[in-house]
């Protein structure tokens, strides 16, 4: 067993397993997920969000796999008689991409669905989450990253109803830019570009008023944060209406919100936002005015 506080991980996502009454955290468990080749996932599970057993595998990548390195943010979502895994890897002279995995248990294996990523090939995309319309509409939700389109760009695609591929073309949700809380960056790559704005761990959340909300990370003036988009519509397709200031506004991000056993709203993120030193924290949350207030 482990203590919520000794877990290493970032982009942290937790399944609420109503049936079994226990909770599987997910999340880049990695020791160096940033340049070392890509290890797997791992999963914890609780029955009280403080003490945790695992970790236990749950993906390991075989020889074909096209993935090398950089495994990030695997989420597990519920559909049609299984589980899928949507997370992020990347290998050289392939721009990353999110690529969804099955498996008949939250304990794995995950496997891969199909051969490549859902994310469109020429693209540069991360952190793809699961989502599901009003019409029974599978997409995924993703971002298109900073280092490719400077201004980072939040997109939706629809997926075939198996989930095995991509159809049409993605759509534009919102970009970075258009939040006044978040900060311009330097480019990493030396450019003259000063202007480049980060998308970062979108994750959709329908409130019981039907308000549908969308939280997502970038940089904003004290540091990596997270904030949150409301659909004017109360659809995928939006508008999109930014939050004046984030609902986190230093060192913590990728967040997800789910609801306990008890019937508390909890924000999930990892903070400090600095390797090996990051740390799964768990914040109360409550639905007021349509949105998400921190208590």
């Amino acid at each position: 067993m482990k203590h919520l506080s000794e877990i290493h991980m970032r982009d942290p996502f937790v399944y609420v397993c109503k049936e079994e009454k226990k909770y599987y955290l997910y999340g880049t468990t990695d020791g160096d997920p940033w340049k070392k080749a890509g290890v797997g996932f791992s999963v914890y599970v609780s029955v009280d969000l403080e003490w945790w057993e695992g970790p236990h595998v749950v993906f390991t990548p075989d020889q074909g796999f096209w993935g090398t390195h950089n495994f990030w943010a695997p989420e597990v979502h519920a559909y049609k008689n299984a589980y899928y895994m949507f997370a992020s890897f990347k290998a050289e002279n392939r721009c990353r991409g999110t690529h969804i995995l099955i498996s008949n248990s939250l304990l794995g294996p995950f496997v891969p669905l199909s051969e490549n990523p859902v994310t469109p090939k020429e693209w540069e995309c991360l952190d793809g989450t699961f989502f599901l319309d009003e019409e029974n509409q599978s997409w995924i939700v993703f971002c298109h990253e900073w280092v490719q389109v400077n201004d980072g760009q939040i997109c939706a695609q629809r997926l075939s109803e198996d989930l095995l591929r991509p159809i049409g073309r993605p759509e534009l949700l919102f970009t970075a830019g258009d939040a006044l809380w978040t900060k311009a960056l330097k480019r990493r790559d030396g450019s003259d570009i000063k202007d480049a704005r980060v998308t970062d761990g979108p994750f959709l959340h329908r409130t019981k008023t039907g308000k549908l909300l969308l939280l997502w990370s970038s940089i904003s003036q004290n540091g990596y944060a997270l904030g949150i988009a409301t659909s004017l519509s109360g659809t995928l397709q939006g508008p999109w209406m930014q939050s004046e200031t984030p609902l986190i506004d230093r060192d913590g991000g990728h967040g997800m919100v789910f609801t306990t056993f008890n019937g508390s709203l909890l924000l999930t993120l990892h903070s400090p936002n600095e390797t090996p030193l990051e740390r799964v924290k768990f914040f109360p949350v409550k639905e007021v005015g349509g949105t998400l207030q921190c208590l």
